[in-house]
């Protein structure tokens, strides 16, 4: 756990329709100095303890009566004008086909509902700090299954990956493939350091939220297929 991250208290907000999974869940983020703002059952709820809260975390389950976690995501996002808050999803199947429609909608990551304390907790401080794609290899493998399945969507003028340089653009296809940075640099023969610098104006260019967002980005624009060269490389 990087120092910043652990000097500072984390704040996150629990959306589940189970009493027990928000009950659970809670338990252990407070067990580890992270505070439960609020808890929701719903979609609607969520959007309005989200807003009035403003955590730095959501943990948001996608299947929820009235509104979806989906929905409920892209709103979310929608309002969050800082960019600061950071939303999990939570799946009980690892290739539940909705999630790759909440990845789209805004969220950096997801995690299944048997996930253990140990790594809820990372996960959780993990995405706050915004360095890092969750579960890179299981989140690249749901990507790989259903981008193909969905509408191929061209990229948008202000996302226009002609804007990036081939460094830049190089590094997007071996980030997509779920290289952490540490990977990245070793692969590139380049210093941690400058590896983030050119990860985070990838985001800044692109106007991108997170890793995540990037992944997906280099998929639907077809920078990237699912085993094409830079996924072989692996």
């Amino acid at each position: 756990m990087a120092d910043g991250v652990s000097a500072e208290v984390v704040r996150a907000v629990i959306a589940d329709d189970q009493a027990l999974v928000r009950t659970g869940f809670g338990m252990i983020l407070a067990a580890d100095g992270i505070e439960v703002t609020a808890e929701a059952a719903d979609g609607a709820e969520a959007v309005a303890a989200v807003l009035r809260t403003r955590p730095d975390v959501v943990l948001m389950d996608i299947r929820m009566p009235g509104m979806d976690g989906i929905e409920a995501t892209r709103r979310i996002l929608a309002e969050d004008s800082a960019g600061e808050i950071r939303v999990i999803i939570l799946t009980t199947y690892d290739l539940d086909h909705y999630v790759y429609a909440a990845l789209t909608a805004g969220a950096s990551g997801f995690l299944l509902k048997d996930v253990t304390p140990e790594h809820l907790v990372a996960a959780v401080r993990l995405v706050r700090s915004g360095d890092a794609l969750l579960a890179p290899a299981i989140t690249r493998r749901l990507i790989e299954r259903f981008a193909h399945r969905e509408a191929a969507r061209p990229a948008s003028p202000d996302r226009d990956l002609s804007g990036l340089t081939p460094r830049e653009l190089e590094v997007l296809r071996l980030l997509a493939t779920g290289l952490s940075n540490a990977e990245l640099a070793e692969r590139l023969f380049l210093s941690p350091t400058t590896v983030k610098t050119h990860v985070g104006r990838i985001l800044s260019k692109l106007e991108l939220r997170d890793r995540v967002q990037a992944v997906v980005l280099a998929y639907e624009s077809g920078l990237i297929t699912p085993g094409g060269p830079a996924e072989s490389a692996r």
